[in-house]
């Protein structure tokens, strides 16, 4: 995954806050990694709103009210489990020795802060599935810096002052990936369709249309069981009868996160997969004379496989640290 986007920006000098940033940091081991669980944190939270692999669901715009509403409990909660975080007295999180209270919001700025809070220091998250960034920021929250709550539960919002003394220790950090928000509608529409030429479409077969219309994206655990909805949507994707088999004649190889495969990844300069991720690629063999990328495959050369190309088998990949297991992911 690319390296996360860091921006300080601080127009307060709350040392507490920046307490709270530097204990972060360092429970995270530094700050790329903080990076990285807050990103985990907020994916996993959206991935368990949507519940894929029983609803088929994979955007925002699916859920239901209350559904959007428990979203910032589940990020609360992530966020606890990522970074090791202990429960406060009164707000939600005790961190380097302060009461911290963790708001989500989808839309920047529309946080909705208790009373409670007041004067307490707020961990502000948003994220946007859509666009594929998360944001995090520090905030003392103080009278001057809020407006009149006329919330029946007298939850207020920040003001214009407010939102410009946002302490940011994250602004538009890259969220991982949701390949099937990243494909166009109308490929997304026709990989999760489940009903083609009137007939009904197996997960098989979804899922094979996922590594044909998603080539060169991260595809995720939890891309796969949403496509599928099958048990055991991973025994899909393998070797023995799976899309890895089944689109090998068409020219597809599908990327795991072993060594060979993330070598020829970077060979043709595609996303490297991480544990749990398939890249989908199709290939075709490489001219002598070639100047674009190419990968050496069991002593042949393969290039990326461009329109008008003919339709050539992949050629076998090793599925395993020292062999080539088909029953491998």
């Amino acid at each position: 995954m690319p390296a996360q986007q860091q921006l300080h920006v601080s127009t307060t000098s709350d040392e507490d806050c920046s307490a709270v940033e530097v204990d972060l940091v360092a429970r995270a081991g530094g700050s790329a990694a903080l990076g990285h669980a807050i990103g985990r944190a907020i994916r996993r939270s959206y991935d368990q709103v949507y519940d894929g692999k029983q609803t088929g669901r994979f955007h925002w715009a699916q859920l239901s009210k209350t559904e959007k509403t428990n979203a910032g409990s589940l990020v609360e909660i992530w966020l606890a489990r990522e970074l090791g975080l202990s429960d406060g007295s009164d707000l939600d999180f005790r961190i380097a020795g302060h009461e911290v209270d963790c708001k989500f919001s989808q839309r920047l700025g529309g946080w909705m802060l208790p009373p409670e809070a007041l004067g307490h220091i707020a961990m502000l998250v948003t994220a946007d599935d859509y666009l594929g960034t998360w944001s995090l920021g520090l905030l003392r929250i103080t009278p001057d810096r809020v407006h009149s709550s006329t919330n029946r539960d007298a939850k207020a919002t920040l003001n214009a002052s407010g939102r410009a003394d946002i302490r940011w220790i994250f602004k538009d950090a890259q969220l991982p990936p949701n390949a099937l928000l990243r494909m166009s509608t109308a490929d997304a529409i026709a990989v999760m369709s489940k009903h083609r030429q009137g007939r009904s479409v197996s997960g098989q077969e979804r899922l094979d249309e996922l590594f044909r219309r998603a080539q060169g994206l991260c595809i995720s655990r939890t891309v796969i069981a949403t496509v599928a909805q099958q048990e055991d949507p991973m025994k899909r994707v393998r070797s023995n009868g799976g899309s890895r088999s089944r689109l090998a004649a068409e020219g597809y190889l599908l990327l795991g996160h072993y060594r060979a495969h993330r070598a020829v990844a970077r060979a043709l300069g595609v996303p490297e997969p991480n544990s749990g991720e398939i890249v989908s690629i199709r290939v075709a063999p490489a001219e002598s004379d070639s100047h674009e990328p190419t990968a050496r495959i069991n002593d042949t050369s393969w290039r990326l496989w461009r329109s008008g190309d003919d339709v050539v088998a992949a050629p076998p990949l090793a599925h395993a640290e020292g062999g080539n297991n088909p029953a491998d992911l």
